[in-house]
């Protein structure tokens, strides 16, 4: 034969035609090198071979692997590129074959004229190189192409996904919930699997790197560090439950020992709480016992003087085999806030514009200001709210602008927005779906069956709400219980912060058919136009009210002009029958006439779970 084949073997080459990677760019070729040419062919089972493209050698500038920190979308993990009038990216099944395929083609192109100086050495991706940023795809490359070394000899560097040896290290974080990659981009996580962060410069998506070298973005939200110290990856650790609501679960749970650990009013440290039925059958109890520490450094933990450990994990594990003077072993870890996922930042990462033709509407779930809401199912998996902004209700062109900014905010107590649809009229603002609607409603119809424990408990769930959003330095403009939503175990979030900035209606129209909302407005505001975090404080209260009055309206018999007039003689709102005159004299506290005297919502989260520590 005059020209014999070097190698002959199936290996996949991304498409030279689409922008973007994923599956659908991925086609598996029969590649066969000879002394003269690449070729690869199209093979399908009882069919002729089809050639689909043919690489003269003595044109080749450069084979080298491609180092990148992408997680591969096709079976074939292992590319290597080869650089002739354009990009050829090809992916062998294993090390071995690529390290066989490079040396062979570097072998016969050694003494080209036409060497490059440098290449790539990460993928052109999206209009850009991902190894040093240039968006010009013909750009000089950033590594030394080495056209002198013996290739026959010399081994091809490592990758991390050649030989990633897993090694223990403090800075590697437990996955809590399992997620599924929704982009090339993205790495699915395995609840309980550890995963070294690598760039946490955005806050709510990660690029991280799992124990086989995988290297993709993850939401942050879904992981925690794994120290010694660290409670959050253990089922028994329920963070800043309040004692009523620990009561309530462990009540319902109903079972001998079951028990949590949960944050006390002090910060940094912990209670253990546990369910009996030791003085009876019909006499049962939850008691509280607080994890005491030595003034050793380290310190040690103990909730028996006698049984001393190094961290509360011991000490959980040591209590779960024995009751060591407390009133039952621990048997049953209960948990709140990992039954389900957090919602994350956006759909999936990088992605805030939303194809329409992905959403299947499904009915109306109501109506506000802004236009038309719809439940409506993301891709056929997926529950979201679409809301449907009316057109010439508001600003488009300055919202969409602002659309990136508002979905990073992102906090388990405020309703997230996943993205937005501009491509058409009117666009839609697409939301997480929270169940049981808007929080004024739910109010009015489950009237006399809220207990005292439930309200406050909404409440704190606005509050720390609306500490994030008072630490992010954002304003909310509009709090009310109408812009709050009821989710799965009622939880309450906070809905449609920052929008009345994009009204362009001046006389805006509340829910409650109002004009401005003056009854839960700020005096600063009414005369002056002046927001701030603390006349969201103000409207804090009032929602406060709303809540221990189960959707009264507030000022109902007074008119605007009138509301501003006697607010300003100083009435404020009478205490509801529910509210105790510790929770009154919180919301009083929220009516301050000068705004510097008003707690800020930090203060006021303090001051509602200690409320639920002491006196529900």
């Amino acid at each position: 034969m005059n020209n014999p084949v070097i190698l002959q073997q199936q290996l996949i080459k991304k498409s030279q035609q689409k922008r973007r990677t994923s599956p659908a760019n991925y086609k598996s070729r029969i590649f066969i090198l000879t002394h003269s040419s690449l070729n690869y062919y199209e093979h399908r089972q009882g069919k002729i071979r089809a050639l689909r493209g043919s690489i003269d050698l003595a044109r080749i500038k450069c084979v080298e692997i491609v180092t990148t920190d992408l997680s591969i979308a096709c079976r074939n993990k292992y590319p290597f590129q080869v650089i002739h009038d354009y990009f050829l990216y090809v992916f062998a099944p294993d090390r071995e074959s690529r390290q066989k395929w490079v040396l062979a083609l570097k072998e016969e192109t050694k003494d080209n004229d036409f060497l490059v100086a440098k290449y790539h050495s990460n993928f052109w991706l999206e209009g850009r190189w991902r190894c040093c940023f240039q968006t010009e795809k013909m750009a000089t490359g950033c590594a030394l192409y080495d056209r002198s070394k013996d290739v026959s000899k010399k081994p091809l560097p490592p990758t991390p996904n050649d030989n990633m040896v897993f090694q223990a290290n403090q800075g590697w974080e437990v996955a809590l919930y399992d997620y599924k990659a929704q982009s090339s981009q993205e790495l699915t996580l395995c609840r309980g699997e550890e995963y070294l962060p690598l760039d946490t410069s955005e806050p709510h998506w990660w690029k991280v790197l799992d124990k086989n070298g995988h290297v993709g973005h993850v939401p942050s939200s879904y992981l925690a560090k794994k120290t010694e110290d660290s409670l959050l990856a253990y089922k028994w650790y329920n963070k800043n439950v309040s004692r009523n609501l620990a009561v309530k679960l462990l009540t319902d749970q109903g079972k001998e020992g079951a028990f949590m650990v949960r944050d006390s009013r002090q910060p940094g440290l912990y209670t253990v709480s546990i369910f009996t039925k030791a003085l009876g059958e019909n006499n049962h109890a939850v008691k509280h016992y607080h994890i005491r520490h030595t003034n050793d450094s380290p310190a040690k933990y103990y909730l028996a003087e006698k049984h001393v450990f190094n961290s509360i994990p011991e000490l959980i594990n040591y209590h779960q085999h024995n009751g060591a003077g407390l009133v039952t072993r621990l048997r049953y870890p209960v948990c709140s806030w990992k039954e389900t996922a957090p919602v994350t930042a956006g759909l999936s990462y990088g992605k805030w514009e939303i194809d329409p033709t992905h959403l299947t509407l499904k009915e109306e779930i109501g109506s506000g200001q802004f236009g038309v809401v719809q439940l409506a199912i993301w891709q056929g998996t997926t529950k979201v709210a679409v809301k449907m902004i009316r057109e010439g209700m508001m600003s488009e062109e300055d919202f969409v602008e602002e659309a990136q900014v508002l979905m990073k905010l992102s906090h388990p107590k405020l309703v997230q927005l996943l993205g937005v649809c501009t491509q058409q009229v009117p666009i839609f603002l697409v939301f997480e779906y929270m169940k049981y609607g808007c929080l004024f409603n739910y109010l009015r119809s489950h009237r006399g069956t809220l207990s005292k424990e439930t309200a406050l408990g909404m409440c704190q769930d606005v509050c720390e709400g609306m500490q994030y959003l008072e630490r992010s330095n954002f304003i909310h403009r509009d709090l009310a219980a109408r812009n709050c939503l009821v989710g799965e175990s009622l939880v309450v979030k906070v809905s449609d912060f920052g929008m009345t900035r994009f009204v362009l209606d001046d006389q805006y129209t509340s829910s409650s058919g109002t004009k401005f909302p003056v009854k839960w407005s700020a005096p600063e505001v009414f005369r002056f136009g002046l927001y701030s975090s603390r006349s969201d404080v103000w409207s804090f209260g009032v929602l406060v009210w709303e809540v221990f009055s189960e959707g009264k309206i507030p000022f109902e018999h007074l008119s605007n002009s009138e509301a501003v007039e006697k607010i300003s003689a100083g009435l404020r709102l009478f205490k509801p029958k529910m509210s105790s005159e510790r929770v009154y004299k919180l919301m009083n506290n929220c009516w301050q006439e000068k705004a510097d005297l008003r707690p800020t919502f930090q203060q006021l989260l303090k001051e509602v779970m200690d409320i639920a520590e002491c006196d529900m």
